[in-house]
């Protein structure tokens, strides 16, 4: 397991829960010793006891050294440099799993893009990404969790569905690779979005219209990119985007809360100790439509609270008063 965060953390729980010998690596030694010595991640997802399996290392190649299922977790912006950093010791026959949602920033590619990058030929085979409506703490405090796993390859995509396989975890797959990539990286933008919406006070109308074209908008990038507009539909479309945009958990959310409220971007991501991706997202999505010639004023929207300064009093008049036109992709 690449990545001790909450969403890591607590896939590595599953794991671990299904009877599988798992090494989790985290970039902070802290975060590995309290692992490994308190059953704990105290930063990231304090409050959840950790399997006595669990074994936990900040040494990156130690993590990976020997496994036949390596999952790849660390923040979107980051997974490039350490991809590269593991991938050349691996084993070549090893299953990959991204398991991040985001947009690389510099470049404006996904995920796959990148682990096409930076993986071995021999391993690009099989690369499968994991998405949909999953917060990590419910996650490993065993809660009722469907997601969704992606992958031109059907044989590891189903080696990842039995590896996860619990009571309390169930896994789809899929071969839209693109479409659940997409879902997962938009969505977080989306939550901020409505968090904005929901502290500036607007209702549970604007609520309801804002994830339902905001959905529309993720539909119009992923089609525009090859996917299937039908996988906006299931867990990595819909569902991921209803749960991140209403559930309290949220951290995407949660910022957009505070937003919504007046106050400062920088303090409130200060903060938080996890990445909050629908950040970077939103300048990487907003660069993407435009070049794409896609129309996303939600996301143009969001992008320019963000980066531009725009103050959020002005967002809903300048959404709500646009030319009038039919409801159509």
């Amino acid at each position: 397991m690449v990545g001790a965060g909450a969403w890591g953390t607590a896939l590595a729980s599953v794991l671990c829960e299904a009877g599988h010998q798992v090494t989790i690596w985290a970039f902070e030694p802290k975060v590995s010793h309290d692992i490994q010595a308190n059953r704990l991640n105290s930063t990231y997802l304090p409050g959840v006891a950790l399997p006595d399996s669990l074994q936990s290392t900040s040494k990156l190649n130690a993590a990976i050294a020997g496994a036949d299922l390596i999952i790849s977790v660390v923040p979107s912006q980051h997974t490039r440099r350490v991809t590269e950093l593991w991938s050349e010791t691996a084993k070549k026959d090893a299953v990959i799993v991204c398991a991040s949602k985001g947009i690389e920033l510099g470049t404006g590619k996904l995920l796959s893009d990148v682990f096409e990058e930076t993986l071995p030929a021999s391993m690009r085979t099989r690369m499968c990404f994991l998405s949909g409506p999953s917060f990590a703490k419910e996650v490993a405090c065993q809660q009722p969790t469907v997601v969704v796993c992606a992958s031109t390859n059907e044989a590891a995509a189903q080696h990842v569905q039995h590896a996860f396989a619990r009571p309390f975890f169930r896994t789809y797959w899929t071969h839209d690779v693109v479409g659940v990539e997409v879902g997962g990286a938009l969505k977080n933008v989306m939550a901020i979005a409505t968090g904005i919406c929901d502290g500036m006070g607007l209702g549970l109308n604007a609520r309801a219209a804002l994830i339902t074209r905001g959905l529309f908008e993720i539909t119009r990038v992923a089609v525009a990119l090859g996917a299937e507009p039908t996988t906006m539909m299931g867990l990595a479309g819909q569902g991921d985007l209803i749960l991140t945009c209403t559930g309290d958990l949220s951290r995407n959310r949660r910022v957009g809360l505070a937003l919504g409220k007046g106050e400062n971007l920088e303090k409130v991501l200060g903060a938080m100790p996890q990445v909050v991706e629908g950040v970077a997202t939103a300048q990487a999505a907003h660069r993407l439509a435009r070049r794409l010639g896609v129309s996303t004023p939600i996301i143009d929207e969001v992008y320019g609270v963000l980066h531009q300064g725009l103050d959020v009093s002005g967002t809903v008049e300048r959404l709500m008063t646009r030319s009038l036109k039919r409801e159509a992709l």
